[in-house]
C-alpha cells in the first residue's frame, strides 16, 4: 500500500460518491477490499465496494439516472518487457517562438511536444476508438446526450505538485473565453461549443455542449484540458509574460528549465517525472520509457539525416521517397546497426496541397481558382519526384469514414480546361514568354513554403502550370516566417498540411467568422454566407445521421468553390533507428501515431532503449561484427 494511502483513499471516497467531504465512517473494513481495485482502476467495482454498506450515501447533487461507464485501456499498448531510462535525442526543424499553445505564434509545428503533455479527461484508444481514462476516471452520458459528467482522478497533479481539481476546469473556460489570450478561435469554441463546466464536487464535474451528440462525438468535443489556475494571470500582459513560462502540466514529461537558457534557439529538453501520477495504471504499463528527450533543432533535413547515421540522433522519419530509397542504404543498414520500419495507418489525412487567398484579386475569381485546379500536374509530381510512394489526395476531409463524400474528387490537370476557365476570366492571350496576360496585367501568382525539401516537388508543378500559361514563383521561407506569412494572410498561394481531428473541422477552415483575420485557420478567406450556414447547422445537428449529410454537402460545396487543390496523402509512417531503439511487436497504431513520438497519451511512448543492445552496437562497430539487417513491415491497418 502507498505511504498515505488511507487519506488518500478517503479523499477518493469523495471523487467516488459525490460528497463535498469524506463521510464520517470507518473505512478500515472496506479498504482491503477495494484499495487494490482503485490502485488497478476497476473503478465500477471499487463504487460498488464502497457504496454497498452505506446505501445512504447518494448521488444526491447529481442526475439519479447517470450510468457511470469507465475503460481499463485495453488492448494495452506497452510491451512489459520494456526497459525504462536512457536520454531519446530526437530532433526538430524549427525553434518555437513561443511556449505557449494558444495565443500569438503558438500554432507551430513544436506545440505538438507540449500539447501532448497538457492532457484531457479522456482520450479514444487509438486503435479501436473506445473512449478510456485520462485525468477522468468515470464518465456518464446526461439523457439529452449534451453534457458528459466527468468523475476525477484524485491522484493527478500538476507538474508542480498542486492538486488538479474541478476548478482548474472551470477555470479552462474562463481562460479559454478571455480576450487576453488573443485567441479567437478558443474564444468562439469555448463559448458556442463548450456552453459551460459544472462543479459538484472537487472531483465532479460536468461538461455541457449544444446540442445531443453520440458518447464518442461527446467525448471528442467535450473532453477538455484543464488550465492551471495557481499559474496564470488573465491581464493585458499575459502573452508576452508567459512567452517564455513553463506552464504546470498533467503529462509524463515537462521541459527542464535550464534547456531553454542554455539550448536557446539550438534545443530543448523534455525529463520524465519520477512521480508522475499515472505511473500506477496499468494502461501505461510499458510506455513512455525514456527518462529524457532531447530535441536539437536541425533546420536541413540532409543535416539531420547526416547526424542520425553518426549516431547523434537515434531515429529519422523516412517519409520521403529520396531519403527512403536512396540515402537509407549501405553499410550501417547492411550489417544491422541501423534498422528500418514501415508501419501503415488507417486515419484521418492531412489536408496537404495549394491554399488559395481569395483576399488576393485575382484568387477572388472562382474561374481563376478552377483554371489553377486544371494546371497543377499532381500526377506528374507523384509520378515522378514521389516514385509513387503517396497517393493523391481526394479532398481537404479525406479518411473520415462515412463523414468523407466519396462523390468528391481531385480535377486532374487538364490543359483544355484549363485554357476555358483562364479564357473566361479574361486571360484569353499569351505574352511572349508564354504566360496568360489579361490588358497589362500577367497571370502570375507566388506560392509560400517553408521546407526546402519540397523544392523539387513544386518545381514540377511549376514547370506544367507554364503549359497552361500560369506562372508560379516559389517563396521559400524558412519556417517561422512561412508559418506567420500564411497565419498574418499575407500569402497568395501557400503549400502546406493541415492536421487532422476525429471528425472534420469546417468552422475553423472556412466559416467568414474567421476570414480577414490573422492567427486564424481560415487561409484562404473563405466567406460565403450559404456556406456558414450549412457550417452551422452541422455544428448543431443532433444526429450523426444529419451530420454525416451535411457534412457531404459542404464537401461538394467546397469543391464547388475550388479554393483548395488537394496534393497528396501517405497512409503510413516509415522511418529507420538504431538498432537499440526497441517496439513492442505492434509497433504502431490504426490512428497512424508517430512510431518515434516519446509523449502522446493515446499511442506515443511505445518504444524504448536497450543499452545492453546500444553497447553491443557501439562494440560490433569498432570490431566490424554484423548482425541481421532489418526491415520491418506491418500491414495491420493497410488501407
Amino acid at each position: 500500500m502507498r505511504k498515505g494511502g488511507q487519506a488518500l483513499w478517503s479523499i477518493f471516497v469523495v471523487a467516488l460518491v459525490g460528497c463535498s467531504k469524506p463521510p464520517e465512517v470507518d473505512l478500515a473494513s472496506e479498504w482491503s477490499s477495494a484499495n487494490q481495485l482503485v490502485w488497478t482502476r476497476d473503478i465500477a467495482a471499487a463504487r460498488h465496494a464502497l457504496l454497498t454498506p452505506y446505501p445512504a450515501l447518494g448521488l444526491d447533487q447529481l442526475p439519479g439516472d447517470l450510468a457511470w461507464e469507465t475503460h481499463s485501456g485495453e488492448p494495452f499498448l506497452g510491451d512489459p518487457n520494456s526497459v525504462p531510462g536512457g536520454t531519446f535525442y530526437d530532433h526538430a526543424n524549427v525553434y518555437p517562438l513561443t511556449l505557449r499553445t494558444v495565443g500569438p505564434d503558438s500554432n507551430n509545428s513544436f506545440r505538438g511536444y507540449l500539447l501532448a503533455n497538457q492532457w484531457s479527461l479522456t482520450t479514444l484508444h487509438p486503435d479501436t476508438e473506445v473512449p478510456m481514462p485520462e485525468l477522468a476516471l468515470e464518465w456518464a452520458v446526461s439523457a439529452d446526450q449534451t453534457t458528459l459528467f466527468f468523475r476525477l482522478d484524485p491522484t493527478v497533479r500538476w507538474s508542480d505538485g498542486v492538486p488538479v481539481t474541478a476548478d482548474d476546469y472551470l477555470y479552462t473556460i474562463e481562460f479559454m473565453r478571455s480576450e487576453a489570450i488573443v485567441a479567437p478561435w478558443y474564444n468562439n469554441y469555448f463559448t458556442e461549443q463548450i456552453l459551460g463546466v459544472d462543479k459538484y464536487d472537487d472531483y465532479t464535474i460536468a461538461v455541457r455542449g449544444p446540442v445531443p451528440k453520440t458518447a464518442v462525438d461527446l467525448h471528442t468535443s467535450l473532453s477538455i484540458s484543464p488550465k492551471p489556475r495557481h499559474f496564470h494571470v488573465l491581464d493585458a500582459g499575459w502573452v508576452q509574460n508567459t512567452n517564455w513560462a513553463i506552464e504546470p502540466n498533467t503529462g509524463p514529461y515537462q521541459i527542464e528549465r535550464r534547456s531553454i537558457v542554455d539550448g536557446k534557439g539550438k534545443y530543448l529538453v523534455f525529463e520524465k517525472k519520477a512521480d508522475w501520477w499515472g505511473w500506477s495504471r496499468p494502461q501505461y504499463r510499458g510506455r513512455f520509457n525514456v527518462d529524457r528527450v532531447r530535441i536539437k533543432i536541425i533546420r536541413d533535413p540532409n543535416t539531420a539525416f547526416q547526424a542520425f547515421n553518426k549516431g547523434d540522433l537515434d531515429s529519422f522519419a523516412l517519409i520521403l521517397p529520396e531519403f527512403w530509397h536512396e540515402k537509407a542504404k549501405g553499410p550501417a543498414y547492411d550489417r544491422g546497426y541501423l534498422e528500418k520500419l514501415w508501419v501503415y495507418n488507417d486515419a484521418p489525412r492531412p489536408s496537404t496541397g495549394v491554399w488559395m487567398n481569395q483576399a488576393h484579386s485575382l484568387l477572388a475569381q472562382q474561374s481563376i481558382r478552377l483554371g489553377i485546379q486544371h494546371s497543377l500536374n499532381f500526377d506528374k509530381m507523384l509520378s515522378t519526384v514521389l516514385r509513387n510512394d503517396y497517393v493523391r489526395l481526394h479532398q481537404h476531409f479525406t479518411g473520415y469514414g462515412a463523414y468523407t463524400n466519396p462523390e468528391v474528387r481531385p480535377r486532374a490537370f487538364d490543359l483544355a480546361k484549363a485554357d476555358q476557365y483562364f479564357g473566361t476570366a479574361g486571360f484569353d492571350r499569351r505574352g511572349p514568354d508564354g504566360i496568360r496576360v489579361r490588358g497589362e496585367q500577367r497571370l502570375s501568382l507566388t506560392m509560400t513554403y517553408s521546407q526546402a525539401v519540397h523544392t523539387p516537388r513544386l518545381v514540377v508543378l511549376q514547370d506544367e502550370a507554364k503549359k497552361a500559361g500560369l506562372e508560379i514563383k516559389l517563396q521559400l521561407l524558412d519556417g517561422q516566417n512561412a508559418f506567420r506569412n500564411i497565419m498574418e494572410k499575407q500569402h497568395e498561394l501557400a503549400w502546406m498540411g493541415w492536421s487532422t481531428g476525429f471528425r472534420p473541422a469546417y468552422w475553423e477552415h472556412y466559416h467568414s467568422t474567421n476570414a480577414g483575420k490573422p492567427q486564424t485557420n481560415n487561409i484562404t478567406n473563405t466567406a460565403i454566407a450559404e456556406l456558414d450556414q450549412l457550417i452551422e447547422s452541422y455544428r448543431n445537428a443532433v444526429d450523426a445521421e444529419t451530420r454525416i449529410a451535411l457534412s457531404h454537402v459542404i464537401q461538394a460545396r467546397l469543391d464547388d468553390e475550388a479554393m483548395f487543390a488537394p496534393g497528396y496523402m501517405v497512409p503510413y509512417s516509415r522511418g529507420a533507428h538504431w538498432r537499440w531503439i526497441r517496439f513492442p511487436e505492434a509497433a504502431g497504431t490504426r490512428d497512424g501515431g508517430g512510431l518515434y513520438d516519446p509523449f502522446a497519451s493515446a499511442s506515443g511512448g511505445l518504444f524504448w532503449i536497450d543499452p545492453v543492445i546500444r553497447d553491443e552496437t557501439r562494440n560490433a562497430q569498432q570490431t566490424g561484427d554484423a548482425f541481421s539487417p532489418v526491415l520491418r513491415v506491418d500491414e495491420r491497418f493497410r488501407p
